[in-house]
C-alpha cells in the first residue's frame, strides 16, 4: 500500500519472507490428494482477475481450492491484530478479506465451486472434504 512505513526492520524482513505459495498446509493436502490418486493443477491464475491464484485447482470439474492463513485472511478463530501500524494492518487485512469475497464470488459467478479452509483446520479432513466433492462432480464412472 502506498505510503505504508514498517514498523520495523525487523517485522519487514520477517513479513517479506513469508510463503504466499506452497505453504506447508497447501504441501500436506496436496500430498494426501495426490496419493489418492486426484490429478490437480498449483498455483492457477484466476480467470479474469489478474494477480489473483487459486491453490488447488480441478480445472475439469471446475473446483477452486484456497488454504487461507489465519493471520492474512482474518481467521475468526486465530485472527491477531498488530498494535504497532494497527490502522495500517487493520486496512491491509480489510483488503485482504475483502478481495477474498471478490474472488469467490467471481468463481462462484462463473461456475466454480469454490472451498476455502484455513491453516489450523485438520489436513487430513480438509483433504477427505475436497476428495468427497471432486469425486461426486466428476461422478461415480469417470477418473
Amino acid at each position: 500500500m502506498p505510503g505504508a512505513v514498517p514498523s520495523s526492520a525487523g517485522v519487514s524482513a520477517r513479513m517479506s519472507r513469508q510463503n504466499s505459495r506452497d505453504t506447508l498446509p497447501e504441501v500436506a493436502v496436496r500430498k494426501i490428494l495426490h496419493a489418492a490418486g486426484l490429478r490437480y493443477r498449483v498455483n492457477v491464475p484466476v480467470p479474469g482477475m489478474p494477480r489473483r491464484t487459486i491453490d488447488i485447482v480441478f480445472p475439469r470439474v471446475k473446483i477452486a481450492i484456497f488454504l487461507d492463513g489465519c493471520f492474512w485472511h482474518g481467521c475468526p478463530q486465530h485472527a491477531t491484530h498488530p498494535k504497532a501500524n494497527a490502522e495500517w494492518w487493520r486496512t491491509k487485512l480489510d483488503r485482504n478479506m475483502a478481495r477474498d469475497a471478490e474472488t469467490t464470488g467471481h468463481l462462484t459467478a462463473e461456475g466454480w465451486t469454490v472451498l476455502r479452509f484455513w491453516e489450523h483446520e485438520p489436513i487430513e479432513d480438509v483433504a477427505r472434504r475436497i476428495a468427497a466433492i471432486v469425486e461426486s462432480k466428476r461422478g461415480p464412472d469417470k477418473p
